[in-house]
């Protein structure tokens, strides 16, 4: 599959070097062409790994991953357009974390308990199927649960179902075996406000390798 990745940060790196490793087609976006991080990422990646602006990687991509600030990522969505994402699974990794207030950085306010980045990016993208997950582990996580020690589970949430499958078929090839579907794209508010427990805890570990495990 073609998968494009806004950003090129340690989450967008991170995911494009397994998805790439996995056999698919990944193209990284950036702000510019030429953009040093996503070059030396696509030296990384190796075959099937490319690099370009927001543009190029919505355009390339059949599933494009959101993996930006959550102060930036409606922003580079709206300037990427709905048009190039039209029909597509845009899978939002994103948190709305203000980052300007210092750690354990709380959640921007008008991103909170009556809406989410998640949300958001949905109105932005009225034709695409936007898809929330993997925004409540560490990167390293994302790719390998196994960091976590032990079984532990993973969220989903978005409006069209048959565009949840198709990204529970990559979370499962990551190697993600407990998959908890809460429902259309305002459950995102719950996985979002997670993190500022998730911040809590990984001050106190020490480590950002952990995960949420739900008992029934």
């Amino acid at each position: 599959m073609k998968i494009g990745i806004l950003g090129t940060g340690m989450v967008g790196a991170t995911l494009g070097t397994k998805l790439a490793a996995l056999g698919h087609e990944v193209k990284i976006g950036s702000r510019e062409t030429g953009n040093t991080a996503g070059a030396a990422w696509v030296k990384r990646a190796g075959r099937g790994a490319s690099q370009g602006r927001f543009a190029d990687a919505a355009e390339f991509g059949e599933m494009v991953f959101v993996c930006l600030r959550g102060d930036v990522a409606l922003p580079v969505v709206k300037s990427v357009g709905a048009n190039k994402l039209k029909g597509k699974i845009v899978v939002d990794v994103s948190n709305p974390l203000d980052l300007s207030k210092g750690a354990p950085f709380p959640l921007l306010a008008d991103l909170v308990n009556t809406t989410s980045l998640g949300e958001e990016t949905q109105k932005v993208l009225p034709q695409s199927s936007v898809v929330k997950t993997l925004n409540t582990v560490n990167c390293e996580v994302m790719v390998n649960p196994g960091l976590a020690k032990g079984e532990s589970n993973i969220f989903i949430s978005g409006n069209d179902a048959a565009a949840k499958g198709r990204v529970i078929e990559v979370l499962r090839s990551f190697g993600w075996n407990d998959i908890i579907d809460l429902g259309d794209i305002t459950t995102a508010r719950g996985t979002e406000m997670l993190m500022p427990i998730w911040m809590r805890l990984y001050g106190l570990f020490g480590t950002s390798h952990f995960n949420f495990r739900i008992v029934r």
